[in-house]
């Protein structure tokens, strides 16, 4: 088996889909790695890493690919990439298929089969294949330093020959990976930590890790299928929203993780709730690539409110931390191909394999998204 490597084509992405101790250990167990040149520079892999672990390296796109029975990306390939694509090889990363039947449809126009890695299911059998999981838990725990960083306090309390400082208030929204991360770290830091999610099934995991859940009643559970939270009615997103806006009174951070796959993120957080915030506090939204869980929140953007409060809007935060975040999405990746591996070819059964019935995106010309 022949699998390629490629550069990623967006300025803002650092991550490589595959590491060197992952490309051993494909060659060990017999398939041939190419790697285009510089694809891992940026996450701290230079190309000699990857000629020392027995890959080829490439100049080019397009003939790294020619021939390749896979294609593997973090984020959607290069035009040239697909055109040189054989047309039964698989393609595999984080292609953001919902919502955008149309990029479905052209890579189904191209013959290959390509696999979503976002779409994995979360069953126990892909626990170690689940992308979601191991770059949220990055973007948890960089959300928290950067609001560290901003924010014109410290985070733990100091007591010194000129007083005690208070330690910082830091409002988590959400309580799935990301969530959870963000308050391990934040209390690391020294901060006092309240959470909150509509899911009240996850309060003893926020309690265990020493932060305070709050309570707001919606007048039912609110957990949906997949462990994520369900969508709410009008009725109960204004409940949530003013019990969010007297929480964030009171708190100098507030980090918001509410994401439903394929939907706009919920709006939680009102203009009139950040106005009502301390002046110096800081927001970082986590879920500001699907619109944002705040009113102001605007994608890659740092705003700042009349009342001085700043909300950070930067997406990919796990690619300002490349080289674990690459790692880790490297042994993801390499436990999907080792599970679709069969007497030494890829084979993807959407029939018999829930894996690939949840991830595979088309096939044979067919879409299934």
């Amino acid at each position: 088996m022949i699998v390629a490597i490629p550069r990623e084509r967006l300025e803002k992405e650092r991550r490589v889909a595959l590491v060197p101790d992952v490309v051993t250990r494909m060659i060990k167990s017999g398939a041939q790695l190419r790697v285009q040149r510089g694809a891992g520079v940026r996450a701290g892999f230079p190309d000699e890493v990857y000629e020392r672990a027995g890959a080829t390296l490439f100049d080019d796109a397009r003939s790294l690919v020619e021939g390749a029975d896979a294609v593997i990306v973090v984020g959607r390939p290069s035009d040239d990439v697909l055109a040189a694509m054989r047309k039964d090889a698989l393609l595999v990363g984080l292609l953001a298929p919902l919502g955008d039947s149309a990029y479905v449809q052209t890579l189904a126009k191209t013959g290959i089969t390509a696999i979503a890695m976002e779409l994995i299911p979360r069953i126990t059998r892909a626990q170690a294949m689940d992308v979601l999981s191991s770059q949220s838990n990055i973007a948890g725990y960089k959300a928290i330093l950067n609001a560290a960083a901003a924010l014109p306090k410290f985070f733990p309390m100091l007591t010194t020959a000129a007083g005690t400082i208070a330690p910082a208030k830091v409002f988590i929204i959400g309580a799935g990976v990301a969530g959870l991360q963000a308050i391990a770290t934040a209390r690391r830091l020294g901060a006092v930590v309240t959470a909150y999610d509509a899911r009240a099934v996850v309060a003893e995991q926020v309690k265990s890790l020493g932060a305070q859940f709050a309570q707001i009643d919606l007048g039912g559970d609110a957990e949906g299928a997949g462990g994520y939270a369900k969508e709410l009615t009008a009725e109960q997103i204004a409940i949530q929203q003013e019990g969010i806006a007297k929480y964030l009174a009171s708190s100098d951070v507030c980090v918001t993780t509410a994401l439903v796959p394929g939907r706009p993120a919920p709006r939680l957080i009102t203009a009139a709730a950040v106005a009502g915030m301390k002046p110096g506090s800081v927001i970082v939204d986590l879920a500001a690539e699907a619109g944002g869980n705040c009113e102001l929140t605007k994608m890659d953007e740092i705003v700042t409110s009349s009342n001085g409060v700043r909300v950070d809007g930067t997406t990919n935060l796990p690619s300002t931390v490349p080289l674990h975040a690459s790692q880790l999405y490297a042994r993801n990746i390499v436990t999907l191909l080792e599970s679709l591996t069969k007497d030494g070819a890829f084979v993807v059964n959407r029939e018999t394999d829930e894996i690939a019935k949840g991830a595979c995106i088309c096939m044979n010309g067919e879409a299934f998204q």
